[in-house]
């Protein structure tokens, strides 16, 4: 299966259908099953203590797997998540981006499964790995 979208169309597509968050995020790269997505961090997204909010972790591994799905299957914007599990494993670098490594599992009809590993720019050990399911509407 080869992609259904651009690094760039996946860009256009988050700010004509999500304009409140398209800013927050920067698609890095994108192949099949794949894509590299960062969050550019601000104060907005920090917790006590310095550190990037558990939310906002969810939030890049939900955007990275959604548009790692669109990028194979073309733009439906209702596809949607219906299952969620983060482990979060260290501290994120204080000030520092957030990477997420995407990786399809399963890309079928009506489900898939994404996986991802969070990164805290410039360190080599994740910082959280997200497992996700989306719900395919139909074509």
């Amino acid at each position: 299966m080869s992609l259904k979208m651009t690094q760039d169309q996946l860009a256009e597509f988050l700010v004509a259908e999500f304009p409140q968050v398209a800013g927050d995020f920067a698609i890095e790269d994108v192949g099949e099953n794949r894509i590299r997505v960062r969050l550019v961090t601000e104060e907005r997204h920090l917790r006590p203590g310095g550190t990037v909010s558990g939310p906002t972790m969810f939030a890049l591994a939900d955007v990275s797997v959604y548009l790692a799905i669109l990028a194979m299957i073309g733009p439906r914007a209702l596809a949607v998540t219906t299952n969620c599990s983060i482990d979060f494993m260290r501290k994120p670098a204080a000030g520092a981006d957030l990477i997420a490594e995407c990786r399809l599992l399963k890309l079928g009809r009506v489900l898939a499964v994404g996986e991802v590993l969070l990164f805290s720019q410039g360190v080599e050990a994740p910082v959280a790995r997200a497992s996700l399911t989306y719900s395919i509407p139909p074509g």
